[in-house]
């Protein structure tokens, strides 16, 4: 299966060109701020987006609020790293080169990579972490899909992976964050509720300065979870 894409007249790999083509066009100084974006930055912004969407929601939800948004949160990590360690298999049975050792006039702007192309890790780490988060808080989710989309787009442009490589990362890293979410879920969510209880790390789940009563807006749902009979109907959805 390495010459997947070894046929030049394929549309993956004339979208190759396409895109990396701009690589070629653009001063040296941008090509060295996308290598940067690309391998570096946007996985940056993700985590700082996450960050974020956890000082956001212990600080204005409920406390049942906070406990499910904060195991969503939990799960958004580890749903990358299971999503890393499943495309290990997948790499060694595609066995797809680089695209600038099949094909020339590539512009590379990140050296070293020797590892098989598909599919693409950033790509899949992106896409899960955006996809857990959007479980957690759709708002914020929203926001790591359109970094995710851009780490796809990097990819490409440096010359490291085709763009079915990024497609590729993009439903696993989808597949994994969402289809295992519910087991993930139904695990953490005791174990966060037992952390916001204890009296040293109950903060990291809920802070003290939250409304008693706050509870998120409706649009920032997710993907609701049940909810034993008597409790309140609003919430973060797991």
């Amino acid at each position: 299966m390495a010459g997947l894409a070894a046929d030049g007249l394929n549309p993956d790999v004339g979208l190759l060109y396409d895109i990396n083509g701009l690589a070629k066009e653009a001063p040296p100084w941008l090509d060295r701020v996308m290598g940067f974006v690309g391998e570096y930055g946007i996985m940056l912004a993700m985590v700082l987006v996450v960050l974020w969407c956890w000082w956001s929601v212990r600080r204005r939800g409920t406390a049942e609020d906070s406990v499910s948004a904060v195991a969503g949160l939990v799960w958004t990590p580890l749903a990358a790293g299971i999503a890393l360690l499943i495309n290990i298999p997948i790499r060694g049975f595609v066995e797809r080169p680089r695209p600038f050792l099949d094909h020339q006039r590539i512009e590379v702007l990140v050296e070293g990579k020797t590892d098989y192309s598909f599919v693409s890790d950033h790509a899949t780490m992106a896409m899960a972490i955006a996809a857990g988060l959007f479980v957690a808080h759709r708002r914020f989710g929203l926001a790591a899909f359109g970094l995710a989309v851009a780490e796809g787009f990097c990819r490409v442009y440096m010359g490291v992976h085709y763009p079915t490589d990024v497609i590729g990362g993009f439903a696993l890293g989808t597949a994994v964050a969402l289809l295992l979410a519910p087991l993930a879920l139904a695990l953490l969510t005791p174990l966060v509720s037992a952390v916001a209880a204890s009296r040293p790390f109950g903060w990291v789940v809920r802070s003290k300065r939250a409304p008693a009563g706050a509870a998120l807006p409706a649009e920032t749902l997710g993907v609701p979870e049940p909810r034993a009979e008597g409790h309140g109907e609003n919430g973060l959805a797991a």
